[in-house]
């Protein structure tokens, strides 16, 4: 038998470092040596649905349409390699050290040149850089919750946000999402209810711009009216928007933010869908009070948002060419999405349904209701191909029977290929299914639970 090379690995082995050996041989006794140690905060937390999958999707031979992640090869590295040499000759020894908890000034004008494309004008001191979107998430939660404190979203939810609520013990409740966006009828119902019962909500969480995960669009109808409940009942609104200028057609509503003036909506933005994620740099607008809270709670955090990171994004904003990079990753992304929806109109199933995004990242696909996507995620494992499933974007365990799926990150070929894999293993569980229940009727669905029940988004024209 020939020996491998030492230098070639299985590519299903991972090294059995100190660490690992340790873990693998972890007793009843060691953990009980520490569980007495842990706060109390974390026996609610939980993983995030995508980030449990990094360690698999990042195998080169799985096709991932799970991630939310930009294509980062179409950054020019010409442009890239000139910004950082010009950081390394003229600003070493600055972008090298500490920076401002708030973040430079220079950073917050490129910052606002990116609100001002979507017609936004925010004051400088209403801004603070963050390491991420994410940190900007678990920022305005910090600040704003307290154990017990209700936080409404939407049904289905970005599902990085749910990790950040459970952390600080919020009870989040759900709003049901139709191809419109947010049902805001429904959350006037929950507000009322709430109200009756003497419980008023921190803050309302939406991504209203080609929601992650569902893809659709709050109407612009809806978004005004949000911003009136806002104002009426002096209630705080998250708008998180990373994708808001990922548009591929139709014309752009107004942001919360820009109808609201900054008064009761929260403006959460990143350059991870525009730029790269891996500068980690986002930020977030709130009004003066709220601000200095979550300043505080930054500097508690990590003191400041890397210096290098804002002085690479000042570099490229300098150049003037931020738009058309922006143009060129809709023109990529929009022919993928294309290439998607033609994918699924081509293997998924006749009872199947998905939303049609204008913009963003992804899709949200519905299968017949006998079929569980986190069972089918392990299935289709097998088969290299990987998807998020439904009930990660949900708190009470809904969305069992949709998945989502992101086309930014693989190339055309990969998407055809991938959603051809996820159809074969979705006909084989619904040929499963045909096989045992030849003379049964299909159970009916028990009644979700609070922010109505999971539904397929609604046909678009020219879609299924």
């Amino acid at each position: 038998m020939t020996e491998r090379p030492e230098h070639e690995s299985a590519p299903a082995q991972r090294p059995q470092t100190p660490a690992r050996q340790r873990r693998a041989h972890t007793t009843a006794r060691d953990l009980e040596r520490y569980a007495g140690l842990f706060a109390d905060r974390t026996k609610v937390m939980r993983s995030s649905a995508m980030r449990d999958m990094m360690e698999i999707t990042a195998r080169p031979e799985v096709i991932s349409l799970a991630g939310g992640l930009p294509d980062t090869s179409t950054f020019p590295s010409d442009s890239f390699a000139a910004q950082m040499t010009r950081i390394a000759q003229e600003s070493a020894a600055q972008a090298l050290q500490y920076g401002p908890t708030e973040g430079f000034a220079r950073t917050k004008e490129c910052i606002r040149e990116v609100m001002g494309a979507e017609g936004m004008n925010p004051d400088p001191d209403d801004i603070i850089v963050t390491t991420g979107g994410q940190q900007a998430l678990d920022l305005i939660t910090k600040t704003l919750v307290n154990p017990g404190d209700v936080v409404i979203a939407e049904g289905p939810t970005y599902p990085g946000v749910l990790p950040t609520l459970y952390a600080y013990e919020a009870q989040t409740l759900q709003v049901e999402v139709d191809e419109d966006g947010m049902r805001v009828d429904l959350l006037e119902e929950l507000l009322d209810r709430l109200h009756a019962e003497g419980r008023r909500p921190k803050f309302i969480y939406t991504v209203p711009s080609f929601q992650n995960p569902a893809g659709v669009t709050l109407s612009d109808e809806r978004r005004r009216r949000l911003v009136e409940i806002a104002r009426e009942r002096e209630l705080l609104v998250v708008e998180d928007n990373p994708y808001g200028l990922l548009r591929y057609e139709g014309e752009p509503e107004d942001t919360l933010y820009k109808l609201d003036g900054g008064d009761f909506v929260i403006y959460l933005g990143t350059f991870s869908k525009i730029l790269s994620p891996g500068i980690r740099l986002g930020w977030l607008c709130a009004p003066p009070p709220v601000m200095e809270k979550v300043v505080l709670g930054k500097q508690s955090s990590d003191l400041c948002t890397s210096t290098l990171s804002q002085y690479f994004v000042d570099e490229y904003f300098a150049e003037g060419r931020w738009m058309a990079y922006i143009e060129s990753l809709r023109g990529v992304y929009r022919s993928r999405r294309d290439v998607m929806l033609d994918a699924l109109e081509r293997h998924f199933p006749t009872e199947a349904t998905w939303s049609r995004p204008e913009g963003g990242l992804f899709l949200w696909a519905t299968l017949p209701s006998y079929i569980d996507t986190t069972d089918l995620l392990a299935r289709a494992l097998r088969d290299n191909v990987a998807f998020v499933p439904g009930a990660g974007a949900f708190v009470d365990g809904r969305g069992q029977s949709s998945m989502r799926l992101n086309f930014s990150a693989a190339n055309e070929d990969e998407i055809r290929e991938g959603i051809r894999r996820i159809g074969r293993v979705i006909a084989e569980q619904v040929e499963l299914y045909g096989a045992l229940n030849r003379d049964a009727e299909p159970a009916p669905r028990e009644e979700s639970g609070p922010g109505g029940e999971v539904v397929p988004m609604r046909r678009r024209p020219g879609s299924r």
